[in-house]
């Protein structure tokens, strides 16, 4: 049995005691809020379940064998490390810190105190991306040549960070997990129109070995939602669409391949249509089988899917391209 404190019942607070609670071998025996109206909630919802303002009553309990970290980004570090230094797991939502150097700390405490330390990147736990994963390990794409995503809705403005450190963390732990290998460099553009100078609209290129890109379009200023990511290869191509009910993946049999020299007229590719395949997709939440991943590395010393190098990865790319933003968009080497 993992017992485990939640540490912040906002947004995403609410949804990880659900999944927690409903998910075998665990028992959420804290939550702490700094709000009392929030501790209220929690207390019609679960009455088992005790509350506290106060770090101090989780960390110092040594029934708590882990704690998820729902917190803004800024406080990740300070209350992770605590954790981490009194013996406890930690899932940490996503971005895992505010800074690569932060992440390399957390790492370093959570090696030399032997424990998990994970990171949200629930994406990689939907029935979606792991059938994507599925599809590109067995080659039905062929070689992948690029990564393009559109990630954009009005709102919700966030005032701690700014767009891409906001939605992009989503389409880079994707990518990472579809492609299995890091980025050489980082390219990023973005504009803020409000008083607080946190970009609200922007564009991340990252450059890959062998002429792979990816490139994500964030935006909390567009007047339509769309959560769309097109993964081309040179044999298939595919198109996620996340705000699908039931045809979230297409397959499209669509390529083209460079005619050798003595072929060529005034054609210089050979383009190939064929079929579009939709598969069926099976339906669960992402977040019980992330609860659960997180039980089981826990308990059972199994890998997680989502690790810390996830998380510093996501962060290094992330702090790049703000320094890419601040300098109009040059390119930064990873």
């Amino acid at each position: 049995m993992m017992k485990l404190a939640i540490i912040g019942y906002g947004y995403w607070g609410p949804n990880l005691t659900r999944n927690f609670h409903n998910t075998p071998d665990c028992q959420v025996k804290w939550v702490l809020d700094l709000s009392e109206k929030q501790r209220l909630r929690v207390r019609s919802t679960y009455p088992n379940i005790h509350t506290t303002d106060r770090i101090e009553d989780v960390i110092h309990d040594h029934e708590v064998d882990a704690v998820v970290i729902a917190t803004p980004v800024y406080t990740h570090f300070d209350l992770a490390s605590r954790a981490l230094k009194a013996g406890k797991h930690v899932l940490l939502e996503k971005p895992m810190t505010s800074t690569k150097d932060e992440a390399v700390a957390l790492i370093e405490l959570a090696r030399k105190h032997d424990r998990v330390l994970m990171v949200d990147h629930t994406y990689l736990y939907t029935p979606a991306v792991q059938r994507m994963k599925q599809y590109v390990d067995e080659g039905l794409l062929g070689h992948i040549r690029y990564v393009d995503s559109t990630r954009i809705n009005l709102g919700l403005f966030q005032t701690d960070v700014n767009v891409l450190w906001d939605l992009a963390p989503h389409d880079i732990s994707i990518c990472r997990h579809l492609l299995g290998e890091r980025p050489i460099s980082v390219q990023a553009v973005g504009v803020s129109h409000t008083e607080n100078n946190l970009e609200n609209i922007a564009f991340l290129t990252l450059f890959y070995p062998e002429n792979r890109i990816a490139h994500f379009n964030c935006s909390w200023i567009s007047p339509v939602k769309i959560r769309q990511m097109l993964v081309g290869g040179d044999e298939k191509m595919l198109v996620f669409n996340d705000l699908e009910t039931t045809e979230k993946l297409r397959i499209y049999d669509k390529g083209y391949s460079v005619l050798p020299e003595s072929d060529r007229d005034r054609i210089l590719v050979d383009y190939r249509t064929g079929d579009i395949m939709i598969p069926k997709i099976p339906q669960f939440e992402a977040l019980a089988e992330l609860a659960k991943d997180f039980r089981d590395a826990v308990l059972h010393g199994k890998e997680p899917v989502s690790d810390y190098l996830s998380g510093l990865e996501v962060v290094e790319i992330l702090e790049a391209a703000d320094q890419s933003i601040k300098q109009k968009g040059r390119e930064i080497l990873l």
